[in-house]
């Protein structure tokens, strides 16, 4: 006769410690983060706040029962999401990257030639051409007149938020095809 008890794989003591620790090292790097990233983080709320009080804390012996407590409380929580996330901050995640890149290269396309708008508004419909040309106006003169890249940023934050609104709704696109093939 077979329990369900009987039926799960056997882990070893040092494998379940080990991790543990690995969880309790993934919310550590988690109190390394800013408040702002956090927040664009979807964690469990219970998990934010003994973050929050991780970095507030200052005695030693409290230090380490906090990151104890955040070990516990990572058990519960799914560690993909967190680990992929914390990749792409460090630039680890290599689809991210070649985005990140796609995005620069229109940037620079966009400044070079004024053919370049009506290309990337026939592949970005919703992208809003007057702010853009206003973005892209504006980065040429700053360049002219060696001012700080402030407008050069945002033509690269624009681009970045069309792009990957665009890239997102082709996703949840294939995502859905998926769906109804399955």
């Amino acid at each position: 006769m077979s329990t369900p008890e009987h039926d799960q794989e056997w882990v070893s003591k040092t494998r379940r410690k080990k991790e543990m620790n690995e969880l309790q090292d993934l919310g550590v790097a988690l109190t390394r983060l800013s408040n702002e990233t956090l927040k664009k983080m979807a964690l469990p709320e219970e998990l934010y706040e003994a973050v929050q009080a991780h970095k507030k804390i200052t005695a030693n012996g409290a230090l380490k029962r906090q990151t104890q407590y955040i070990g516990r409380l990572m058990r519960d929580v799914d560690p993909e999401p967190i680990r992929l996330f914390l990749a792409q901050l460090r630039g680890e995640n290599a689809a991210h990257n070649a985005f990140l890149q796609r995005v620069e290269q229109a940037r620079e396309k966009l400044l070079a030639d004024d053919a370049a708008l009506t290309d990337f508004m026939r592949d970005y419909p919703e992208t809003d051409a007057g702010e853009l040309r206003t973005l892209i106006r504006n980065t040429r003169k700053e360049r002219e007149l060696n001012k700080p890249p402030k407008n050069f940023r945002a033509l690269y934050q624009a681009l970045k938020a069309v792009m990957g609104s665009s890239v997102d709704a082709a996703g949840d696109a294939a995502d859905a095809e998926d769906d109804e093939t399955a």
